[in-house]
């Protein structure tokens, strides 16, 4: 066996010759090299497939597949106890607002107003979609349940703002009209308009009417709201 060595740089060769047990045993490790390579890595591929596979790995996995479901069963269970509270919570609003609406509906009434124009006992509902059970839940249930509760609070807050206004003008119209007489018993010592002056004897405008009883200490009605003089 001859191995030809070439030089580069100088572009010489340089042949050996292997005879005998060397030629041998260079053949050895260039055959057998690639097939212990091979063995090698067949050997550690089952080594790795082995510990993979293994009954206590597989137990492991198992274990935490059970740990993550378990989680996600109790995430659940939390959300739907968060939303179960919150339904409690828009059940005892909407019921405060029927409460609104029954005082709203009696505060109308009192106040004499037009039939019509305030209406509390009309409720705001959506349209379309399935009635939920008693013991339903879901999220998309209770948002639109809490979309009809603010519309409904809206309407009636402006309804019972104008109701305020209404009230409030009515009352200092009431306030300011005169009604009545200041005295339970008496005369009209001096009427509204020209007279003569008490104490000048001179004609002057007088710009009340003068109640009487003819004795001092008599009681005194308000007929309107001001300042008694």
């Amino acid at each position: 066996m001859k191995l030809i060595i070439v030089n580069q740089r100088h572009a010489n060769t340089k042949t050996i010759i292997l005879k005998g047990w060397v030629k041998g045993l260079l053949s050895v490790c260039l055959l057998g090299a690639p097939v212990a390579l091979g063995y090698i890595g067949y050997q550690l591929a089952i080594s790795d497939n082995a510990f993979l596979l293994t009954e206590d790995t597989a137990h492991k996995w198992q274990q935490r597949l059970s740990f993550q479901k378990a989680e996600l069963e109790e995430l659940k269970q939390e959300s739907k106890r968060e939303l179960e509270a919150l339904s409690l919570r828009l059940a005892m609003m909407q019921a405060r607002l029927v409460r609104l609406d029954a005082m709203g509906e009696r505060i109308t009434r009192m106040s004499d107003f037009d039939n019509g124009e305030f209406d509390f006992s009309q409720p705001i509902v959506a349209v379309g979609g399935p009635a939920l059970g008693e013991n339903e839940f879901s999220e998309s249930g209770f948002l639109d349940a809490l979309s009809i509760l603010e519309m409904q609070l809206e309407d009636r807050q402006d309804q019972l703002q104008i109701l305020e206004d209404l009230l409030d003008d009515r009352k200092i119209q009431s306030e300011v009209f005169i009604a009545g007489r200041p005295i339970e018993q008496g005369w009209i010592a001096s009427r509204f308009g020209q007279r003569p002056d008490p104490f000048t004897g001179r004609m002057s405008f007088h710009a009340g009417i003068d109640f009487t009883t003819g004795r001092a200490g008599a009681d005194i009605n308000t007929v309107a709201s001001g300042v008694v003089t």
